[in-house]
């Protein structure tokens, strides 16, 4: 099932509501457009900065390979390889681009396509409760630190040092 991470715009207007149909959500995976059409895909998804920095990389690599004398054969790999690299790392780098311009990832989600992860996070996305204000949360934290101390856990319940089934806890006896 795929997984999709989904990224918010930044917002126009100061206190201004999200767009949900703005979202974007961006497959983890193989692109394949990447792969075989890397700079035309680059284009296409307006991925300047990759672009730019995929054609300075390119011509860099082509021009230390024609210096040490490499063969055609050997060229064409290492492109192969490369655009082999791009296609399995084209979600990584329109994820860049998004926060390079303002965008926010806000959850991941999965589906059996994107259709069903859109409706799978905006399910949850609407039924979510509002954020917490920042002044009860400080108020709590006093109180916190004025009560008693809780008793020590029971041996059937999991130690303070978060060490939960088979592994033994550290210090015990072996």
């Amino acid at each position: 099932m795929p997984v999709y991470t989904v990224h918010e715009p930044p917002q126009r207007a100061a206190g201004a509501l999200a767009e949900p149909e703005r979202f974007v959500f961006v497959r983890d995976g193989f692109y394949w457009g990447a792969f075989l059409l890397t700079p035309l895909w680059m284009l296409w998804r307006r991925l300047w900065l990759v672009l730019l920095i995929y054609v300075v990389v390119s011509i860099a690599i082509d021009s230390a390979l024609h210096v040490i004398g490499a063969s055609a054969s050997a060229i064409a790999l290492i492109e192969i390889l490369f655009s082999l690299l791009i296609g399995l790392e084209a979600s990584t780098l329109i994820r860049f681009t998004l926060r390079r311009r303002g965008w926010r990832n806000i959850g991941i989600v999965s589906g059996d396509d994107l259709e069903d992860a859109e409706r799978r996070f905006f399910d949850t996305w609407v039924r979510r409760p509002a954020p917490p204000h920042a002044a009860p949360a400080q108020a709590a934290a006093p109180a916190q630190a004025a009560a008693p101390s809780s008793p020590p856990p029971s041996s059937n319940a999991p130690s303070a040092s978060g060490v939960i089934g088979l592994f033994p806890e550290p210090g015990a006896q072996r």
